[in-house]
């Protein structure tokens, strides 16, 4: 069963989301939150599997909940923040503080479902318009911000192209077919890759093939 808190500063919505995924077979919504600081408080409490994080909330926005939720070491859970098309900014600074992915508010109750299931498995869940996006800040931020690109050393040739293409949010299956490999192989390669690097998940993956330099926009 996969436990979810909802952290939206609209009732309805809340209303909502709890609704629906209280009628799926394999989630339960364990608890809401109308703000930032109570989202974090009841990730503490509660201990769910996956956060529904909005980010424009009061007192505390999603942000800011993100970074300090992901930062605790005694709560392990996956954040999926939901966002709109109009919320570039907000793309960068919620992968840096952890966040496994993004949800369109506007997204249909099926995705809604399947992005809770992705992010609970371990999985990112970044669609290529917002990998744009995100692409596109780190152009305008000018470039590799982290110096530990040392640690690319570690990964084999192989690794490397994948998390190349990774950063360019390619899917397993389309990475598969670039490299011309199955795409068993690929999670294979993904794995380890982020096992050598110590990241999360493949949202953290981005961000550090941008910071290091591996990957510069416009390639």
């Amino acid at each position: 069963m996969i436990r979810v808190l909802i952290a939206d500063d609209q009732g309805m919505v809340r209303t909502g989301f709890t609704t629906f995924l209280d009628a799926q077979g394999d989630m339960e919504v364990v608890g809401e939150a109308a703000n930032g600081l109570e989202a974090i408080a009841q990730a503490e409490k509660l201990r769910p599997d996956v956060i529904l994080m909005d980010v424009r909330m009061p007192e505390m926005d999603g942000l800011e909940a993100t970074r300090r939720i992901m930062k605790n070491p005694e709560i392990s859970v996956k954040i999926l923040v939901l966002t709109t098309f109009d919320l570039d900014d907000y793309v960068y600074e919620a992968l840096r503080a952890g966040a496994s992915g993004f949800l369109l508010k506007d997204a249909s109750a099926v995705q809604l479902a399947e992005a809770v299931r992705i992010v609970a498995a371990g999985d990112a869940l970044i669609a290529p318009a917002v990998t744009k996006r995100l692409i596109h800040e780190f152009a305008r931020l000018g470039g590799p911000r982290a110096p530990t690109r040392k640690r690319l050393s570690e990964l084999t040739e192989r690794e490397t192209e994948v998390l190349a293409l990774v950063a360019q949010g390619l899917s397993n299956q389309e990475v598969a077919a670039r490299l011309f490999v199955s795409e068993q192989t690929v999670k294979t390669h993904v794995g380890r890759m982020l096992a050598k690097l110590d990241l999360r998940d493949r949202a953290q993956a981005i961000v550090y093939a941008y910071e290091t330099g591996l990957v510069r926009p416009g390639e």
